[in-house]
C-alpha cells in the first residue's frame, strides 16, 4: 500500500500572498505537507481576484493554492496574533513574503515566532533582499525581469528593444527555489542543525536562473572567450503551410537528418554548414533556407519527417490545444476536477513522481476562511471561544 506524500506530517503556516510564496507552499502541499494559508479578513490574498475568474475565484489562485486550508485571522488585532502564535507553535515551517521590516513591525518576526517554536524553519521571500538601495521598494515580476537581464535577453534581434516574458517567470522560479530550500532546511533540522531562517530574493533567483545560457557572455572575465551563438537565429518558430514548427540541430547527425527531412541533402556538403562551428557562423543563412522549405508542408507532415530522421522538433501548440497533445495526455499531468465554487477546472498535478510516497491533489483551492473553524478547533479553541473571537473581530 502506498504511503502518504514524502512531506506528510510537516505543517506549514503560509502567510505569503500573490505568487512566489503561495506556489512554493503549493508544491509542499502536493508532497503531503499540511499547508495552512493564513489570510486577512475582507478580500484575503489579492491574487484571488486577479486574472481569469469564475465563481468569484481566479484561475491563478486555483492553481497555486490547492492542497491548502484557508484560515482568516486579523493580525492587526492582538488576539489574532495570539492565535497565529498558537498555530506556529504546532508547526514546522513559516513562510512570508512581506517587504523587509513589515513582519517585525507586526510582531510576527523570526524572534517573535521562535519563542513559541524554537525549531521553526522561518522563510522570508522578498523582491530584492533585506539590504541595499531597493530593499524596501514595492515589486512585481516585471520589475525583476527588467533588473535581472531577463527582458534584455528577449530583445528584438533587429531593433534591440527589450521584451518582457509574458508570464510571471521570476515569481515562479523563485517559488521553485523556495520549495527546494525549505526541504533542504527540513533535512538539516532532522540532522540536528535546528530551525533556521531561510531568505530568498526574487532578483537573486532570477539572475541565477538566467545566467547559464542567457548571461554566458558575461561568465568569463577578461579577453579570450568566444562569442555566444546568435540565439535569435537558432530559437525560431518556422511557419508551415498550416501552423508553426520549431526545431534545433546541434550535432552533425542531427543536421544531416534535417537536410534529408527537408529534401535538401546537398546542404550537408555546403562548406557553410559542414560543422557545428561553421553552422553557427552562418546560422542566419541556414535559418532562411529552413524557413523556405518549412512553408512547403503541413506541421504534421514536417514533424513526422523530422522525427523519422531523429531531428528534435515539435509543432507549436496554441494554448487551447496543449492539453490535447498525445504526450501530454500520456503523461497524465493535467487533471480535471470539480471545484465546489468554480465548477470543472483543469490544473496540473504534481510534477515530481514519487514511487513509494506519491504526491497528489487532495483538495482544490479553498474559499476564503473555509477552514478557520476546523483548524482552530484542532488547536483546542472551543465553539464559545470561536464565537467570542468573531465578535471581537479577531477572526472572520
Amino acid at each position: 500500500m502506498a504511503m502518504a506524500g514524502p512531506l506528510a506530517g510537516i505543517r506549514v503556516i503560509d502567510l505569503s500572498t500573490m505568487v512566489s510564496g503561495p506556489l512554493a507552499t503549493a508544491i509542499l502541499g502536493d508532497q503531503g505537507a499540511d499547508v495552512i494559508k493564513v489570510e486577512p479578513p475582507g478580500q484575503g490574498d489579492l491574487i484571488r481576484h486577479i486574472g481569469c475568474a469564475r465563481g468569484g475565484l481566479s484561475a491563478i489562485f486555483n492553481t497555486i493554492n490547492r492542497n491548502k486550508r484557508s484560515v482568516v485571522l486579523n493580525l492587526q488585532d492582538e488576539r489574532g496574533r495570539a492565535l497565529l502564535l498558537r498555530l506556529v507553535a504546532r508547526s514546522d515551517v513559516f513562510v512570508q513574503n512581506f517587504r523587509p521590516g513589515v513582519v517585525e513591525r507586526m510582531g510576527i518576526g523570526e524572534a517573535d515566532l521562535r519563542r513559541v517554536a524554537p525549531n521553526l524553519v522561518y522563510v522570508s521571500i522578498s523582491g530584492f533582499g533585506e539590504v541595499g538601495p531597493y530593499a524596501e521598494h514595492r515589486v512585481y515580476d516585471i520589475v525583476i525581469q527588467a533588473l535581472s537581464g531577463m527582458a534584455a535577453s528577449q530583445a528584438d534581434p533587429k531593433t534591440g528593444t527589450p521584451e518582457l516574458v509574458r508570464n510571471i517567470v521570476c515569481d515562479k522560479v523563485t517559488a521553485i527555489h523556495a520549495a527546494q530550500a525549505i526541504c533542504a532546511a527540513l533535512v538539516a533540522r532532522a540532522r540536528g542543525a535546528g530551525g533556521q531562517h531561510v531568505r530568498l530574493a526574487m532578483l537573486d533567483a532570477s539572475i541565477a536562473f538566467l545566467w547559464p545560457d542567457g548571461m554566458q557572455q558575461h561568465t568569463y572575465l577578461g579577453p579570450g572567450a568566444t562569442a555566444p551563438a546568435p540565439l535569435h537565429g537558432i530559437l525560431r518558430a518556422f511557419p508551415t503551410a498550416d501552423g508553426f514548427v520549431t526545431l534545433l540541430t546541434i550535432s552533425d547527425a542531427e543536421f544531416q537528418g534535417l537536410t534529408r527531412a527537408l529534401g535538401r541533402p546537398e546542404l550537408s556538403g555546403d562548406p557553410r554548414f559542414s560543422s557545428v562551428a561553421t553552422r553557427m557562423e552562418n546560422i542566419e543563412a541556414l535559418a532562411d533556407i529552413v524557413a523556405l522549405e518549412m512553408r512547403k508542408g503541413t506541421s504534421e507532415a514536417i514533424c513526422a519527417r523530422l522525427a523519422a530522421e531523429g531531428v528534435p522538433a515539435a509543432p507549436i501548440r496554441m494554448q487551447d490545444s496543449v492539453h490535447e497533445d498525445p504526450q501530454v495526455v500520456a503523461n497524465g499531468l493535467l487533471l480535471e476536477i470539480e471545484h465546489a465554487q468554480c465548477g470543472l477546472v483543469r490544473i496540473p498535478g504534481p510534477v515530481a513522481r514519487f514511487a513509494s510516497t506519491p504526491s497528489e491533489v487532495r483538495r482544490l483551492a479553498p474559499v476564503l476562511g473555509e477552514h478557520t473553524d476546523e483548524v482552530l478547533t484542532e488547536m483546542g479553541v472551543s465553539p464559545v471561544e470561536l464565537a467570542e473571537l468573531r465578535a471581537q473581530s479577531a477572526l472572520a
